[in-house]
């Protein structure tokens, strides 16, 4: 027994070391991993959507998450292809959404069954096998997706598919790797309990059995589910005839191996981060000049539906004989994020219109990396970029803002017969919201290697001072 006790005091330690190491380096990694995968379906999905290949899910939004639910996984037929495809990428959407931004990520609430759900999510489509021969329903119709897309797309968007695609399945190899090692450490920890609480405090001369664990199980450990392969692993580690080897090899796969010392990176200007950044923001361009063009057939027929002919040939004439037209004013609703509380507001659709077209020439200057726009950027000071940046940010975010509420109101407007013909923007809002966390992001990646270049130079300048004192 004093052997059997010597190395639960060992697997303890060595418990404890890994616990830290993997709280410190893998669960940073794995969610960062995870948030990755996360951008490139949405993005994917958001082409899916744009394209026309998937409906939207009109109660996508109602959605209400408390726990991670793998997207139904069954058979259909061919004629149901659209509304099942719909609902299930939908559905995987708001699952990716509330396992990155809900989810808690931490040893204790990583529990080997929520590890197992994380495992089916990011596997309910195999990112890593696409095929259209897949054995699985939904992998066989998102590579038919993504054929589709690559007759139809011009060059451009074809190498950002792409990129997607590849970000998914290298996100998906990486993550895998890190829920194996969590996966695991809870195993070992798991036993470690049963030894503590059951086996441990038996009679010395009971040898312990599957069937006499399992009986004491519910009320040493009441909150456990009962595992019995584990429980089995750890019969045969403390009492088998080659558990010295066993408990060894256990040891062996729990020890903490150090990360080898990355090569110096070359240093990377840092007004670089700034100039990408905004090249991220110049992609918005084209997906607004999508936007705007929605918007107008939507303006279109909102307006058709309340002019009477009277007033629809007054207007003829006026746009005939250049006379200036009437400013068209929506009372349109949006959240206040401050306050978390609905405002109204009356936008001027038409100043509105204007102010898209002036920011989709704007950001297509920005989204050039050659030429005189792009030496014009280089030419400027590193806090003017910054200042420029957080300018177009506000913008932005409001003009999204007021995208979204415009967007629910044509759709509220336009009366139910008409409701079929509008066209939702949804796609490229999300779209235009992806593109916004990436520039953010190299925004953000400046502020940080600032604030520590600063910090570097403010340590090196008072032990300068010191030597010379």
């Amino acid at each position: 027994m004093s052997q059997i006790s010597d190395y639960k005091q060992e697997l303890s330690k060595a418990i404890e070391v890994r616990r830290d190491w993997i709280a410190r380096d893998i669960i940073p990694d794995l969610k960062e991993n995870l948030r990755a995968f996360q951008s490139s379906y949405t993005s994917l999905y958001s082409t899916f959507l744009k394209k026309g290949l998937v409906n939207e899910d009109p109660y996508k939004q109602e959605a209400k998450l408390n726990e991670l639910q793998t997207p139904e996984t069954g058979n259909f037929a061919e004629n149901e292809k659209d509304e099942n495809m719909s609902v299930r990428l939908s559905n995987f959407d708001n699952q990716l959404d509330f396992l990155v931004n809900f989810y808690h990520f931490d040893t204790d609430f990583l529990t080997i069954d929520r590890i197992r759900k994380i495992f089916d999510l990011i596997r309910y489509i195999d990112w890593v096998h696409l095929s259209q021969d897949s054995a699985s329903i939904n992998t066989r119709y998102v590579a038919r997706f993504v054929a589709q897309m690559k007759t139809g797309f011009d060059a451009m968007s074809i190498s950002l598919m792409n990129e997607s695609m590849t970000n998914l399945m290298n996100s998906t190899r990486a993550a895998v790797g890190y829920l194996k090692i969590l996966t695991e450490f809870n195993k070992e920890a798991y036993k470690l309990e049963v030894r503590d609480a059951i086996t441990s405090v038996m009679p010395e001369t009971e040898t312990p059995s599957l069937a006499k664990v399992k009986k004491q199980f519910a009320s040493a450990l009441p909150k456990k589910p009962f595992y019995p392969e584990l429980v089995e692993e750890l019969i045969r580690e403390d009492y088998g005839k080659t558990g010295a080897e066993l408990q060894e090899a256990v040891l062996h796969s729990l020890e903490v191996v150090k990360k080898k010392q990355a090569p110096e990176k070359k240093e990377v200007p840092l007004k670089t981060f700034l100039i990408d950044s905004l090249h991220s923001l110049g992609a918005i361009s084209d997906i607004l000049v999508e936007t705007a063009s929605k918007l107008d057939e939507n303006k279109a027929l909102l307006e058709n539906k309340k002019l009477s002919l009277f007033k629809k040939f007054i207007r003829y004439m006026k746009y005939v004989f250049n006379s200036k037209q009437e400013d068209i004013i929506y009372e349109i609703e949006y959240t206040d994020t401050t306050q978390g509380r609905p405002n109204k507001k009356k936008l001027n659709f038409t100043k509105f219109r204007a102010d898209v077209d002036k920011r989709i020439k704007n950001l297509g200057q920005l989204a050039v990396s050659k030429g005189v726009a792009a030496a014009k950027l280089e030419a400027l000071p590193e806090q003017q970029l910054l200042s420029f940046l957080e300018q177009n940010f506000r913008d932005l975010k409001k003009l999204t803002r007021d995208l979204n509420a415009l967007d629910t109101y044509f759709k509220a407007n336009v009366g139910e017969s008409d409701h079929d013909h509008v066209k939702g923007i949804k796609p490229e809002l999300s779209t235009i919201k992806n593109a916004l966390v990436k520039a953010n992001q190299k925004c953000s990646d400046y502020t940080a290697l600032k604030e520590e270049a600063d910090q570097l130079k403010r340590l090196d300048i008072t032990k300068n001072k010191d030597e010379h004192e």
